[in-house]
């Protein structure tokens, strides 16, 4: 019963976002991502340390990490509010910086993997990809709520993204595998290492792990990995920047080369995230001294 009503809610939002106009939702995600801060201080203060790590002490105020779950409220209310019709209006109001490594990537083909951080809407990039002949396949975390990941494939697959299921599809990876080899597009958001057995790697100043997945699928395909952050305007539309792609050192043993290149996909993260440090969507212990503090 409990799975059903959290599906039944995604749905509800879904009805009642897709039914506004663009600014309107826009707005609506905002207002309610800014409220919702202050029903949870113990979230401001994580994603303060956040902030701080990003900006320093003393610009991470508390009017910045209320925008940041503002701009985590737009993002909400865009995913409710997207249907295939109005693609072309995203495509028509979004920009892409450093379309040309995206063009050299193609040209290899070897594949391409995007890696991104949970910046803006991440999800925006799909329509594109799909413009520049490079539709992709997605791999997502398994939810506890199976009507919920549903939901979340066929929201996905309207932007063009096709999505895999990391621990409910037991051939994940192969099929990860199989789209590179064949010259495709892979989509990781790399931000964030859930499993917990990550690469370590200083970031902001702090010793922390990633997902080893981008790199290690990168050294085991010889597809080009290429860091891509997406951006909210400040009204309407996205940016996305797409930075050069990470060398991979031809170290003879495979897990110092993937440290080392994991390392260096953590200083990509950093100068995309200070981009716009308001729109990093984490809002979960990142660095071991967030448990201790927490």
């Amino acid at each position: 019963m409990k799975q059903l009503a959290g599906y039944a809610a995604y749905r509800l939002a879904s009805a009642f976002f897709g039914a506004l106009p663009e600014p309107v939702m826009r707005r609506m995600g905002e207002g309610l991502g800014w409220l919702g801060s202050f029903a949870a201080p113990a979230k401001v203060a994580l994603v303060r340390r956040h902030l701080a790590r990003v900006v320093g002490e003393d610009e991470a105020t508390t009017g910045r990490v209320r925008r940041m779950f503002a701009s985590y409220g737009r993002y909400w209310a865009e995913v409710f509010w997207v249907r295939p019709r109005r693609i072309d209006a995203i495509l028509e109001h979004s920009e892409v910086e450093g379309e040309e490594h995206i063009a050299a990537a193609r040209s290899a083909g070897t594949g391409v993997i995007v890696a991104l951080p949970h910046l803006g809407n991440w999800e925006a990039a799909g329509p594109q990809a799909s413009r520049l002949g490079i539709p992709v396949l997605a791999a997502a975390e398994a939810l506890p709520n199976p009507r919920i990941v549903d939901w979340f494939i066929t929201t996905r697959g309207r932007l063009g993204i096709e999505v895999v299921i990391v621990g409910r599809d037991r051939m994940a990876t192969q099929r990860l595998i199989e789209r590179l080899r064949r010259g495709g597009a892979v989509a990781l958001v790399s931000d964030r290492d859930l499993a917990g057995h990550g690469v370590e790697v200083e970031i902001f100043g702090e010793r922390t792990t990633l997902p080893a997945g981008p790199v290690a699928l990168a050294d085991r395909t010889g597809a080009v990995l290429l860091p891509v952050g997406c951006y909210f305007k400040r009204h309407r539309g996205h940016r996305f920047v797409v930075r050069p792609p990470i060398v991979i050192p031809p170290l003879p043993d495979k897990d110092a080369r993937i440290a080392a290149a994991t390392q260096a996909f953590a200083a990509e993260l950093e100068l995309l995230i200070r981009q716009a440090p308001e729109q990093w969507h984490l809002f979960q212990p990142n660095w071991p001294s967030d448990r201790v503090s927490g």
